[in-house]
């Protein structure tokens, strides 16, 4: 399984991508998200893959963050009638922030709007993702949406770092707000670390 391809970026499209590492010439196929990433022609990168093998072939997909590779891995193991080339689709419709939202706030109709995406393969997208996409996931999706800012930033960013750390959801915003309420402008580094002492105690 090649987990990630290291080298010199040689040539870049909005579909695909040669690295050549340590003079071998990878193609690899990437989504849209990750083109509107990559460096200049000439850079040095280092790209996570899916190795995909199939009886005529054996493919690259590339992914500039790990977190649109795990993505895709997740459509194509529990989504069924979805491939590589619709989970490429699919990340290149959307980006991994709006479609997170999507399928936790159940938006079959923005889903469905990417190219080769109809209706029921969208709802068979949220019904089998929603779940699995997690709590910390549904917070993050909750905190796009409402785009703040300022204290209110740091205030989402403790309650997701707290929620991670596997603590309710509940709890963490309870406990977080308070802090937030008694030290007014600090980090998010600050309020995780002075609520996990009440949480704690």
């Amino acid at each position: 399984m090649i987990t990630f391809v290291e080298g010199i970026l040689e040539k870049v499209l909005p579909t695909m991508i040669v690295i050549n590492a340590n003079g071998i010439g990878y193609q690899i196929l990437i989504p849209l998200s990750s083109f509107d990433r990559m460096p200049q022609v000439g850079s040095r990168l280092r790209i996570a893959t899916h190795h995909h093998v199939r009886e005529d072939a054996q493919l690259l997909y590339g992914f500039y963050t790990e977190s649109e590779r795990d993505l895709f891995r997740l459509l194509l193991a529990h989504v069924s009638g979805v491939g590589p080339k619709l989970a490429l689709a699919i990340l290149s419709g959307m980006s991994l922030d709006q479609f997170k939202a999507a399928v936790i706030s159940s938006d079959i109709m923005t889903i469905s709007k990417i190219s080769g995406v109809g209706k029921k393969t969208a709802e068979r997208v949220v019904l089998e993702l929603k779940d699995k996409l997690g709590v910390a996931a549904q917070w993050e999706a909750a905190s796009l949406q409402q785009a703040q800012g300022g204290k209110d930033k740091y205030l989402h960013d403790a309650i997701l770092a707290l929620i991670s750390l596997g603590y309710k959801q509940v709890d963490a915003e309870r406990e977080v707000r308070k802090v937030v309420a008694l030290t007014g402008d600090a980090s998010t580094e600050e309020i995780v670390r002075e609520t996990l002492k009440r949480l704690v105690s």
